[in-house]
């Protein structure tokens, strides 16, 4: 007769570890998809550029609605949480490699191009547009990976965390802006355009749903006392 050992609990940085290595799995797998749906590009680093594009996006849609399906599920819905923080740190993480790579992408070897034309004066144009909202989106990526850390919530406290922690809507309105503007720069093709007013939409409805069910929770403000005459 034999019998079988408890399964031993993953410890805490062991949990976080393997839900790392997992959600790491799951963007190589989303790039490699996307590269699959754009095979008809030849050039390689344009091809990468769009196959870690629509990984980021969706990285940084599954961020964002963490919070709001907490709220409808009526489950807690804490100032930080590690499932939050984790997707978050890999939506910044493509989002910082797809900026890397597409910067490199029209303009081989000259990336200031992007931003000023060769007279050196800042663009105005679409281009212009969809680089600005592209690198500002980076840099807010960049800072929300770094204070995507316990050490970081100490030193700040919860309230101003939070608060920088919000520029995350800033982000996502650029990044929105960004593919916008490359949709028509690059004349996709519909169904990308479709999946980026697709999950834009569902972010936006989700989170004007969370925020209704947050406003609903709230007490009505108590009516101010008149004293009798």
């Amino acid at each position: 007769m034999t019998t079988t050992l408890p399964k031993r609990p993953l410890s805490y940085w062991q949990g976080r570890i393997v839900r790392h290595l997992t959600i790491a799995l799951t963007a190589l797998s989303s790039t490699a998809l996307f590269w699959a749906l754009f095979s008809v590009r030849r050039d390689v680093i344009s091809h990468l550029s769009i196959a870690t594009a629509y990984p980021a996006l969706l990285f940084t849609a599954g961020a964002v609605l963490l919070g709001p399906c907490n709220v409808l599920r009526g489950r807690p819905n804490p100032v930080s949480s590690d499932l939050r923080r984790d997707v978050g740190i890999w939506a910044g993480i493509m989002a910082l490699l797809h900026t890397a790579i597409g910067l490199d992408v029209h303009l081989r070897g000259r990336p200031w191009l992007y931003f000023v034309d060769q007279h050196g004066h800042l663009r105005h144009d679409l281009f212009g547009f969809g680089n600005y909202t592209g690198v500002i989106a980076a840099l807010l990526f960049l800072l929300l990976l770094a204070i995507s850390n316990d050490l970081s919530l100490r030193r700040f406290g919860p309230r101003k965390w939070k608060s920088l922690q919000r520029w995350t809507y800033g982000a996502v309105t650029l990044t929105v802006l960004h593919g916008i503007a490359y949709q028509h720069i690059e004349k996709r093709q519909t169904a990308y355009e479709a999946t980026l007013w697709g999950v834009t939409a569902i972010v936006a409805i989700f989170q004007v749903a969370g925020w209704r069910r947050i406003r609903l929770r709230q007490p009505p403000p108590a009516r101010p006392r008149h004293p009798r005459v």
